[in-house]
């Protein structure tokens, strides 16, 4: 009972540092990956006491691997082309 309020706290807590991260692109996608990671052990957690297969966690895993080097690649391409990685220099314009 203890774990499931520990993951809800953690995913709750990584909504408010995503939701208050309005100057780094960095520290959006460090809280986005956290808050996949929550969901990730929620998911693993859940899967194990049903005694479900664990395939679709490895489904899951892939999915955001690739969505972390979505983001990384977006972040290499802001600092590349702008210097640094202020959400406020991005602008639709720009891409």
């Amino acid at each position: 009972m203890l774990y499931e309020y520990i993951l809800l706290f953690s995913l709750l807590s990584g909504i408010v540092v995503f939701c208050s991260t309005r100057k780094h692109l960095l520290l959006s996608l460090l809280s986005l990956e956290f808050m996949v990671l929550c969901v990730f052990l929620a998911l693993f957690t859940v899967m194990l006491m049903y005694g479900y297969e664990l395939y679709f966690s490895l489904i899951f895993l892939v999915f955001t691997v690739c969505e972390g080097a979505l983001g990384l690649s977006i972040l290499v391409s802001l600092v590349r082309n702008q210097g640094n990685d202020y959400l406020s220099s991005m602008s639709i314009l720009s891409w």
